[in-house]
């Protein structure tokens, strides 16, 4: 039941400010209040929609996508001062997966905190990708996770809090797995959900592993498939198959820590966890950071299912371009290796899998060992060529080439995913334009009649309808511009027009593209059409 007294009170108060008290960039009454009739300042609550809720449809950037990329963070942690201790075993400075302090007694503390947005639309499963995730990284130096503490942030008052309760079960279970009880955590309201833990850690000095120890004949051995950040973001847009997002998400709840128990045994010379920053961006800095230069056969990479077809159908999230910004100075492609393939390399992983460098007789036991414990996926996908700067080199052998991309009527079967987002254009995205508005005439004079053209509801319910229509469906986003285009030249409206080419040539439309789609159009409208498309072309 709603408070109707204190709703007035702290309505009144920030009408009086002028600013909402809960967020002072939004003015009383907000447009939720007008909306849904709910002040959330006053205490009050969303009414939650029956059904499950799809927790990457409410934030931008899945998994460890939403992680800030390898070259602004070193921008910013460059010129901070260090803290000169020689306690501090590996520091911020090493860009290691955790930090270690030696307690003096022949042991020493792993640290490490790690957070990110939902990777997967199912609460509990999410918890669980947020622990494994977080030990990752003690694993990956060859510790033994002691205490964790949580870190959640969730839009307490916008949805069910059984979704939080249920992130905190999943991952208070896996770490119950790993033997690591959580023992307190933090928790802040926010708009965009995210989770993970801080993780304390032992390691005795003399058996850590760190990304800087890789020697010249070593071999290069990735312990789980690659693909999550591509699975995650073909889920988000109704692109990937029920069996592909089941199969990411089995890899991303499982825990490292046998491979890092078998890693320690075998001789381990140097590892790191492959996460935000993409097997490129993590391999880079282990090799750059070990002072050598390492070789990648594409061909036998680990792949998660559909994640090749999905490179080939373009399929390809913006944490991509972020790690290709800071990883491609690593990246040496002699031409063997498909730009499309490429792609995978750059793509960031959430609680993805052990890169470990091996002396070469300690490999084949130690794959044996991990394909009884695991199965065998895990595999050799490169080695160490010889001292260097930390460059990679790409090698592609051709027993696995690049598949043929799919026409939008033989994608993969998406009806278990879910259902497709609503597009929601951001103000000035040219597709969300309303082009061809005309307001209603009066059929006898042609007179707009009073109060059409202003009604403010009925433009927004065009808008609305423009924004959907135009939103990827069936067809896909690039074929549903050309027919736009097509469509402008053969209505002769030079103001659309002029909205489509900006769109098309934003999303890398080639100029032959556009005068294709053009000759479609004129193919039907004739010379009125052909003319009109000459002279919008003249003034361009």
């Amino acid at each position: 039941m709603i408070d109707l007294d204190k709703r007035r009170r702290v309505m009144q108060r920030s009408m009086r400010l002028g600013h909402c008290i809960c967020d002072p960039k939004k003015p009383c009454p907000c447009d939720l209040f007008k909306e849904k009739d709910v002040c959330l300042c006053a205490g009050e609550r969303l009414e939650v929609s029956a059904g499950p809720v799809r927790l990457t449809q409410l934030v931008d950037s899945p998994g460890c996508a939403s992680k800030i990329d390898q070259a602004s963070l070193h921008r910013v942690l460059k010129d901070l001062p260090a803290f000169d201790d020689p306690r501090v075993l590996v520091g911020t400075a090493a860009g290691d997966d955790a930090g270690v302090f030696a307690l003096g007694n022949g042991e020493a503390l792993v640290e490490t905190v790690d957070v990110f947005a939902p990777s997967v639309d199912d609460p509990y499963t999410f918890g669980q990708i947020a622990a494994a995730n977080s030990l990752s990284d003690v694993y990956a130096m060859g510790g033994r996770p002691l205490v964790a503490l949580s870190i959640v942030a969730f839009p307490i008052r916008e949805a069910p809090e059984s979704i939080m309760r249920d992130i905190l079960r999943g991952g208070i279970d896996k770490m119950s797995e790993a033997g690591v009880p959580v023992v307190g955590g933090h928790s802040i309201n926010d708009p965009q959900i995210k989770a993970g833990f801080a993780v304390t850690g032992l390691v005795r000095p003399e058996a850590m592993i760190t990304n800087a120890g890789a020697r010249p004949g070593d071999r290069l051995v990735l312990t789980k498939p690659l693909g999550v950040g591509i699975t995650a973001f073909a889920a988000q847009i109704g692109r990937a198959d029920r069996r592909a997002i089941d199969e990411a998400a089995r890899w991303m709840a499982a825990l490292n820590r046998r491979a890092a128990e078998l890693m320690v045994e075998h001789g381990a010379r140097a590892a790191t966890d492959v996460t935000g920053f993409g097997l490129f961006g993590h391999l880079g800095a282990m090799a750059a950071a070990s002072g050598v230069d390492v070789e990648v056969v594409f061909d036998d990479l680990p792949l998660l299912p559909d994640v090749l077809q999905c490179a080939a159908d373009g399929i390809l999230p913006g944490g991509i371009e972020r790690n290709r910004e800071s990883a491609a100075h690593y990246v040496a492609n002699p031409g063997d290796v498909p730009s499309a393939m490429l792609e995978i390399g750059f793509d960031a992983q959430t609680s993805g899998g052990l890169l470990v460098a091996l002396p070469e007789p300690n490999v084949a036991p130690f794959l044996a060992a991990l394909h009884a414990a695991e199965g065998p996926t895990a595999a050799v996908v490169g080695r160490v060529v010889g001292p260097g700067a930390g460059r990679i080199t790409l090698r592609h052998t051709g027993r696995r080439p690049l598949p043929e991309p799919r026409e939008p009527s033989t994608r993969a079967d998406t009806q278990d995913a879910g259902p497709r987002p609503a597009v929601r254009p951001e103000p000035g995205d040219v597709s969300a334009e309303a082009c061809c508005c005309p307001a209603p005439a009066d059929s006898a004079t042609g007179a707009v009649r009073d109060g059409a053209a202003a009604s403010p509801d009925v433009e927004k319910a065009f808008q609305a309808f423009l924004a959907r229509s135009g939103a990827p469906g069936a067809l896909d986003a690039a074929t549903k511009q050309s027919i736009a285009i097509a469509l402008c030249v053969l209505s002769k409206c030079e103001p659309c027009i002029n909205i489509h080419l900006k769109k098309a040539r934003a999303m890398g439309f080639s100029e032959e593209e556009i005068e294709e789609a053009a000759w479609m159009a004129i193919s039907f409208g004739g010379s009125p059409a052909m003319m009109f498309w000459k002279e919008v072309r003249s003034r361009k």
